[in-house]
């Protein structure tokens, strides 16, 4: 059986939306992505939202509305997708990184560490549907006078302590790729309930100015619009965004049933004031600094695995960075761990109770076989 790591959820109903921008002949960024704006600020509750071409230019976006400059320094979890630390790289800042705890969240507890006098931002990435201790987070940023960039590309519709993500620091990015829990294929957004925050974000991602059909351009801007096909999709995406809730809960509750007796791996559960919780992915957690053994075994059976991502303070883009002791390998234990032994398992909204046994049933089969001992 062949079951892989990934497919997105779409099907006629997005088909049939795109057909309206042909109706229409509307097919750049207009009524359907006000359309679309709106049902999305209603669901993360925030006040105020524009499009991007996608969740980096979401965080590049966001982070030019802050102010965030060359010689500035943004504090960034360390096990985290590339993008949210290359972000800050392409203002000409400094992504600053702190190690996060076994759950792969930040570790507000590491961002003392780190403290300059160039430190302006921290950046809490909301990861596989799980999220930080805002609260921490929120106290420490303020004691330190620093603003809050919620990377919630993985996190749309997600509540923690009945707040939703994206509204718990001062800006927030979203990413509608192909892989998240709602897509436009590709597309970002970017939230804030601060009104002169707002304003900033009209003016850069249209030309330097508020309205589109005027040549006098107030402002320096860049071209970060989206398109009314791309806002089609995601409108049909919302009619069944209750469905892809209910069915990633319920395929992360079978994964925890189906290997709760297993003494090899455990399934990453989501604290108790998460709600609702949709998982992006679904992480097996090894024992023995066996996922790369793992993985290569469930390959060898047809199961697609997805590795954890790289630590950033070891990836090579960065290794200009190094010379600084706050990227020694030293302050970063849990993200090597993690690294070593977390897994991401195929999740897909559509996957289907036997896919989801025969994984199960493999992983355990790799472990009556001797596991990475074989």
């Amino acid at each position: 059986m062949k079951v892989p790591q990934f497919m997105p959820f779409v099907a006629m109903e997005e088909y049939e939306s795109i057909k309206r921008c042909f109706e229409t002949n509307w097919i750049t960024e207009g009524p359907l992505s006000s359309e679309f704006n709106k049902k999305i600020l209603k669901i993360i509750n925030a006040k105020y939202g524009v499009f991007a071409p996608n969740g980096t230019l979401a965080l590049i976006l966001a982070m030019k509305a802050l102010g965030i400059k060359p010689g500035d320094e943004v504090i960034v979890p360390n096990l985290t997708f590339f993008a949210s630390a290359s972000s800050v790289e392409f203002l000409g800042a400094k992504p600053v990184f702190v190690d996060v705890n076994k759950d792969s969240q930040l570790n507000v507890a590491d961002c003392k560490r780190v403290l300059s006098s160039k430190t302006k931002a921290i950046m809490p990435v909301h990861l596989f549907g799980l999220v930080p201790d805002m609260s921490a987070l929120k106290k420490f940023a303020t004691e330190h006078n620093l603003l809050i960039i919620e990377d919630a590309a993985q996190a749309f519709g997600i509540k923690s302590a009945g707040q939703s993500c994206g509204t718990f620091g001062d800006i927030a990015a979203f990413s509608f790729f192909a892989d998240k829990s709602l897509t436009t294929a590709e597309g970002g957004f970017v939230a804030t309930n601060d009104k002169e925050i707002y304003d900033k974000l009209l003016f850069l991602r249209n030309q330097g100015r508020r309205d589109r059909g005027s040549f006098i351009h107030p402002e320096m801007g860049y071209n970060f619009r989206i398109t009314d096909i791309q806002s089609a999709i995601g409108l049909a995406q919302l009619k069944k965004f209750d469905r892809v809730i209910k069915n990633k809960v319920l395929i992360h509750s079978k994964y925890t049933t189906l290997l709760n007796n297993s003494e090899h791996v455990e399934i990453l559960q989501p604290s108790s004031d998460i709600n609702p919780f949709i998982p992006f992915r679904v992480i097996l957690k090894t024992k023995s600094n066996e996922a790369e053994q793992l993985m290569t075994y469930l390959q060898e059976c047809d199961v697609e695995p997805r590795g954890f991502f790289y630590p950033l303070h070891k990836q090579p883009a960065f290794d200009f960075l190094k010379d600084d002791e706050r990227y020694d390998d030293i302050h970063f234990p849990i993200s090597n761990h993690i690294y070593k032994n977390y897994i991401c398992l195929p999740s897909f909204v559509s996957i289907n109770d036997e896919q989801i046994e025969y994984v199960t049933k493999t992983i355990n089969t790799y472990y009556q076989k001797g596991g990475n001992k074989k």
